[in-house]
């Protein structure tokens, strides 16, 4: 019996090192890169519309993922918690990436209604009640993330094996939870909650995201044909053959974003909850946790890519990186030798 309690516990201390060697640098990088993003549209005092405060929650839910990530692996692991813990650190990281996703929705659909829709932007409902979808973005993955905590789960079904001992057996050092109790994603999240989550909201928000970008795109096309043949008695071949060329780099370039950011997550939401309701073992658990970190990571990585592809976001953060490096230069100067 300790040999095999050793056992676990040295698997244990892997995964630990694993999560930890993993999830750290990305979500130190993803917190470090949106307070950037951020620090530069509240200083800015042209970025104040509603297209500037939707972007700006889709930076905050950034880094509340990006301080979720290190929790989110242990999800797929069996820990000695009791059930209101057990709930607290699966409801919370779950809620949190819910409205990162949530959020990313809204700033793409603004976007394309802004585009589909040039004339009139200003009269967008979006625009002028802009505090009714930014609360609809936090509040409703709140209220989802929430129904395991109104019942919603399997309480009842708590395993009771590979943490916490039953009783008359040696406890396990640091177990915190009452004998046989066990923390699991199982006893929190019955199989209708995981698949309503991930084939009902999941997969519905990024086939609406890719719809949409489709969409931009096909308009910018049919834009860039009503520039060619408006310049076409004055502009050259050779200007038009650049502006082609403009455009298929640009819908090649937003392709390969889209792939490298949700291609990762897509592989974790389907091999990943695969692995979980197989009840996998040692190794699946491990796959689990590299499919976690890869999957959520490549993800939050969207934000990122949107703000610093905008000239209006990184015109700040070039100042401020001028102003920096002139105190610098200005500091060494006026120091005497």
């Amino acid at each position: 019996m300790e040999a095999v309690m050793m056992q676990n516990m040295s698997v244990s201390e892997v995964e630990v090192r694993l999560i930890y060697s993993t999830t750290l640098p990305v979500s130190c990088a993803i917190i470090l890169l949106n307070l950037l993003l951020i620090l530069a549209i509240a200083c800015s005092r042209r970025l104040r519309g509603a297209q500037h405060f939707f972007f700006l929650s889709l930076l905050v839910s950034g880094v509340c993922t990006g301080v979720a990530l290190p929790f989110i692996p242990w999800m797929g692991l069996n820990r000695p918690l009791s059930f209101t813990s057990c709930l607290l650190v699966h409801v919370f990281p779950n809620f949190l990436f819910l409205a990162f996703l949530c959020n990313l929705v809204l700033v793409h659909y603004e976007r394309y209604r802004s585009i589909a829709s040039p004339l009139r932007r200003g009269q967008l409902w979006l625009h002028r009640r802009f505090l009714l979808p930014l609360l609809a973005v936090w509040a409703l993955p709140l209220l989802f993330a929430l129904l395991p905590a109104f019942g919603w789960n399997n309480r009842g079904l708590q395993e009771r094996s590979g943490c916490c001992p039953r009783p008359n057996t040696t406890a396990l050092p640091h177990c915190t939870a009452l004998p046989g109790e066990c923390c699991s994603y199982r006893s929190v999240f019955p199989n209708s909650f995981i698949y309503l989550e991930v084939y009902g909201l999941l997969a519905p928000a990024i086939l609406s995201i890719a719809a949409m970008t489709c969409r931009v795109l096909c308009i910018t096309r049919g834009q860039l044909r009503g520039i060619t043949r408006v310049q076409r008695a004055v502009a050259d071949r050779e200007q038009r053959r650049r502006m082609e060329l403009r455009y298929a780099c640009c819908v090649a370039a937003v392709t390969l974003a889209f792939l490298a950011c949700w291609g990762p997550y897509i592989v974790y939401t389907h091999v990943g909850v695969e692995l979980l309701l197989r009840r996998a073992g040692r190794s699946g658990r491990t796959g689990h946790i590299v499919l976690s970190c890869v999957g959520i990571g490549s993800t939050a990585v969207v934000p990122l890519l949107l703000g610093l592809a905008n000239k209006e976001y990184t015109d700040p953060i070039r100042k401020l990186i001028r102003n920096l490096q002139k105190r610098c230069r200005n500091s060494h100067a006026s120091t005497p030798v």
